[in-house]
């Protein structure tokens, strides 16, 4: 199981950018999905994420401006960024809890490669 994420770039403040991920591979079941970021100098944190049930949950920096989403059946994730500001410059991180394979078994963490975000104008 991989995740592949997409959609980071260099977008003005006040602009909007759309991340996806997606899982590829043999996936039983998606846990939760989501999404981190670290800035250079500073530790990684969360994003937004959200469970098979839709419980979302954000950081407060970005409660109001980000909102996360999924499509189930493509294991997706999004992430819609609006009103972004400088300081949500930094490389944002997909992060899955899965089972993976074709039956039911312990689920494991992944990551992906990462995408960088620039906010500057």
């Amino acid at each position: 199981v991989q995740l592949q994420a997409s959609g980071g770039g260099l977008v003005q403040p006040g602009g909007s950018l759309r991340l996806s991920c997606a899982a590829s591979g043999s996936v039983f079941s998606v846990n939760f999905m989501g999404w981190y970021r670290q800035a250079p100098g500073k530790q990684r944190e969360l994003v937004a994420s959200i469970t098979s049930g839709v419980k979302i949950n954000y950081g407060d920096s970005v409660k109001g401006r980000f909102t996360i989403s999924r499509d189930n059946a493509k294991n997706t994730v999004y992430l819609q960024m609006t009103s972004l500001k400088p300081e949500d410059t930094a490389v944002y991180y997909c992060n899955a809890d899965l089972i993976p394979g074709v039956t039911r078994g312990s689920s494991l963490e992944y990551w992906g490669q990462g995408t960088q975000v620039t906010v500057s104008s």
